[in-house]
């Protein structure tokens, strides 16, 4: 076997190699099957020196070369989309952490509803006092106004402007006004009939305005305080329509939800973007593979310039 031979050989050793690293970075069976049929074709010229083999070499130039410079041309396209994700998915965990640490935990808000609902009771206790007595004492607890400020970003439902101007409209003839304070007369009726026993039932919010409504414990009403104005009004849960009133997730938990299921999704499709071959290129291999598998491919092997063009072209397009 001369030189020339050998270094052919050689040289259709290392384009197989390269082939094969391919074939088990893509896992496509198609590129599998080449890589077996290319190793077929070198064995082929390996063990029969009567062979021409400047087909062989001619074979890895027109073929093999050609599909390896195209999947390698992919693989460093799909790498870059894949850099894409995992700098989406960085930026996403951070993004949750900053959210996490900023979401005041249920269970501070559980707790403190209850203090807040205790200061209303206190205040509207105070409130009926004044009223009666026609006092000009104030009537609300300390830092009554702490808790919407507090939670109403996280944790308060929002409504739209007509919504929240329909909850805190006010009829004059029909209130208790004082300097302090103002109180529907029937609310104040019902509020000593049935001994100021009331829990804060859920905040609302439409720009800079806040409500926070709170519904009696013995009975089936609720009614509103508007803090901005000291305002206290009956509420119906049908003035604010579409409501979904059993929903307890705050809006930024619902947000950090959303934000983990979308990055799960981004990371999940990691190894199928990293090895993704559009369905074009599929067909073009399976078309050459069945070429190159022919028992008679080596009368035909000048036929091999149409296909290689082919490729060569798609190794110019701008798909990648």
């Amino acid at each position: 076997m001369d030189e020339h031979h050998k270094d052919i050989l050689k040289v259709s050793r290392t384009e197989i190699s390269r082939l094969q690293l391919l074939s088990v970075f893509f896992g496509e069976e198609i590129i599998y099957k080449i890589f077996l049929r290319s190793q077929v074709i070198h064995q082929l010229f390996q063990n029969n020196s009567d062979l021409d083999i400047d087909k062989l070499e001619l074979f890895h130039v027109q073929f093999t070369s050609s599909v390896i410079e195209l999947l390698r041309k992919i693989k460093k396209s799909n790498e870059k989309n894949v850099s894409l994700i995992y700098d989406e998915v960085s930026l996403n965990k951070e993004l949750i952490e900053k959210m996490k640490s900023g979401v005041l935990t249920d269970k501070a808000y559980n707790l403190d509803k209850k203090k807040q609902s205790l200061k209303i009771n206190l205040s509207l206790r105070k409130l009926f006092q004044v009223l009666s007595e026609d006092s000009t004492d104030f009537p609300f607890a300390k830092n009554i106004n702490s808790f919407s400020s507090r939670y109403s970003r996280d944790y308060y439902y929002d409504v739209n402007t007509e919504q929240m101007s329909k909850v805190i409209d006010v009829d004059p003839a029909q209130m208790y006004i004082n300097a302090s304070a103002s109180i529907e007369r029937k609310l104040m009726g019902l509020l000593c009939k049935y001994d100021f026993r009331t829990e804060f039932f859920c905040g609302l919010k439409s720009g800079q305005m806040i409500v926070e409504v709170y519904k009696f414990l013995d009975l089936d009403r609720y009614f509103s305080f508007f803090p901005s104005r000291n305002v206290f009004l009956f509420f119906e849960l049908s003035d604010v329509d579409g409501m979904e009133w059993t929903n307890n997730v705050t809006e930024k938990e619902n947000h950090i939800q959303e934000l983990i299921y979308k990055t799960d999704k981004l990371e999940s499709s990691i190894d199928a973007v990293k090895t993704a071959i559009p369905k074009d290129i599929l067909d073009l291999l399976e078309e050459n593979y069945i070429k190159i598998s022919d028992m008679n491919f080596l009368d035909h092997l000048n036929n091999f310039d149409v296909q290689a063009n082919i490729l060569k072209a798609m190794l110019k397009t701008d798909l990648f």
